[in-house]
């Protein structure tokens, strides 16, 4: 849906990552994914990924696994 809304093709984001466009098929029918490759998926569409995560008494944003801001 990102990728759509970024209105680019699969074709013209295996060219970004530089795979193949039937890599790309493979990543987007996954239910489950590491986050470096949703990280890379994200910054080759121009975007930043954004891990935040949310408690009745705050929020607390994660900049890296294992560091938060």
């Amino acid at each position: 849906d990102i990728r759509l809304l970024r209105k680019c093709s699969q074709t013209e984001l295996a060219d970004l990552l530089e795979v193949r466009q039937a890599s790309v098929s493979k990543l987007e029918r996954r239910n489950d994914l590491h986050v470096s490759s949703l990280r890379k998926y994200i910054e080759a569409l121009g975007g930043k990924l954004v891990i935040q995560a949310e408690f009745p008494d705050g929020s607390v944003r994660i900049m890296e696994i294992g560091e938060k801001e």
